[in-house]
């Protein structure tokens, strides 16, 4: 559905990145398999190189490397225990924020809700999982720098690059209430929408001043409100065939959006929806 990638245009080519505080800055894939996720997502995304070890001995995270060396993203192994808590194969992203135990209590207050509360990750940062009042999943997250790079930007949302997250896009049970609550606690901006048709309104976020997604009225084949992280591929006809030599499947497209790139929306082999936006040269 991410048909209006192009329509920020103008304020794009200027600038790429919204990693200041309200902007995405990191995206992780919650998987029960992250060996046959890597086998996946390596295929389907040509220049991503999913870690096949933890970050440190007796820890499951892995990290998403790009091609050119930077990081894409990371990679959660859910435990036996989180799935008996409800947790399921998921992309979800990372919202900047300095004082996460406030935007915490403030997004309590306007009838989101907190899924985890929020703790201390050693050299990463202080974190909480949230949700809007529409129920969809986020992270928040007052990152650490690295001691080595003390002045260090998240680039991992990036509007027109490959192997980067290109667009944010909200399927939500009521739009109009997701976005005040995100331009009242994250500074979004909500400026220009596409009629489409039966399916509603499809409304577009902005955030220092870069187009980083849309919100869209929930379709009923969707159960419950839910993000769509949107990643770059260089040729979105061979990442499509990836999919299906892969074990993944496609619900939606490849289709033409404004501008001449394609978008497509998938699923995993272990159950997690995902999108990919990017040119199609075979």
């Amino acid at each position: 559905m991410s048909d209006v990638h192009t329509q920020d245009a103008p304020e794009r080519m200027a600038r790429q990145r919204s990693d200041q505080p309200g902007g995405y800055i990191w995206y992780e894939l919650m998987t029960t398999d992250p060996a046959g996720a890597k086998r996946f997502y390596d295929a389907v995304v040509s220049g991503w190189d999913m870690a096949t070890e933890g970050v440190a001995p007796g820890v499951g995270y892995r990290m998403i490397k790009r091609s050119d060396g930077k990081m894409a993203g990371g990679v959660l192994p859910l435990t036996e225990e989180m799935q008996q808590g409800g947790a399921r194969p998921i992309w979800i992203g990372y919202i900047h924020s300095t004082d996460v135990d406030a935007t915490v209590e403030a997004i309590q207050a306007d009838g989101g809700q907190v899924m985890t509360e929020p703790w201390d990750q050693p050299g990463v940062g202080r974190l909480a999982m949230v949700t809007g009042p529409e129920g969809a999943p986020f992270y928040l997250m007052d990152p650490t720098p690295p001691e080595s790079d003390p002045n260090a930007k998240s680039d991992v949302f990036s509007v027109n690059d490959a192997e980067h997250v290109r667009w944010n896009e909200l399927l939500s049970s009521d739009p109009d209430r997701s976005i005040a609550f995100f331009k009242r606690h994250f500074g979004w901006d909500q400026e220009r929408e596409m009629d489409m048709g039966p399916m509603g309104k499809y409304q577009f976020f902005q955030h220092d001043g870069i187009g980083i997604g849309a919100v869209m009225k929930t379709p009923p084949n969707v159960p419950h409100s839910i993000w769509n992280h949107y990643v770059g591929v260089a040729d979105i006809g061979r990442a499509a065939k990836a999919i299906a030599d892969n074990g993944g499947q496609i619900l939606h497209g490849p289709m033409e959006i404004p501008g001449g790139e394609y978008s497509l929306n998938g699923i995993d082999p272990q159950g997690a929806t995902f999108g990919l936006v990017g040119p199609r040269k075979s």
